[in-house]
């Protein structure tokens, strides 16, 4: 059965946009391997940065991952000294150490350099024009799990 020229647009977009996220996040493990992390534990550790201390519930939320996934990253990370984990009450918070601040000083420049560099083929324009068409996608996927 053949499909209407809108749908088939609409899967074709869909697929670009995976293979686009795909790439690029293939690459940016390439990219952040040099530091011995993998693009999930590196978002980790932003995130961490950014919101710490942080529960490790929310944590998950934020990563958008499960509580066993979230557990197996952070033991990892915190046998390498870059994370630590504090229990309060029954919450676990979590920090970055002074290792982890070191790392992130040197790894998070470049991977946003390199990051910011997979969007050169756009001029500033079509890269403000491609947010505000992600931020509709993604405002219309958020009103259907509401």
């Amino acid at each position: 059965m053949e499909q209407p020229n809108g749908e088939r647009l609409s899967l074709l977009l869909w697929f670009r946009l995976a293979r686009f996220y795909h790439q690029s996040n293939r690459l940016s493990n390439d990219n952040v391997g040099q530091f011995d992390l993998t693009i999930s534990q590196f978002d980790l550790l932003v995130q961490t940065q950014a919101n710490q201390p942080i529960s490790q519930m929310d944590l998950a939320e934020k990563l958008l991952v499960t509580k066993g996934s979230i557990t197996q990253m952070l033991a990892k990370l915190e046998q390498r000294n870059l994370i630590k984990r504090e229990q309060e009450w029954r919450i676990k918070r979590i920090s970055l150490t002074d290792e982890g601040e070191a790392l992130m000083k040197e790894a998070r420049p470049d991977q946003s350099a390199f990051q910011s560099s997979l969007f050169n083929p756009l001029t500033s324009d079509e890269q403000k024009q491609l947010n505000t068409l992600l931020k509709k996608l993604q405002k219309g996927i958020e009103s259907q799990t509401n």
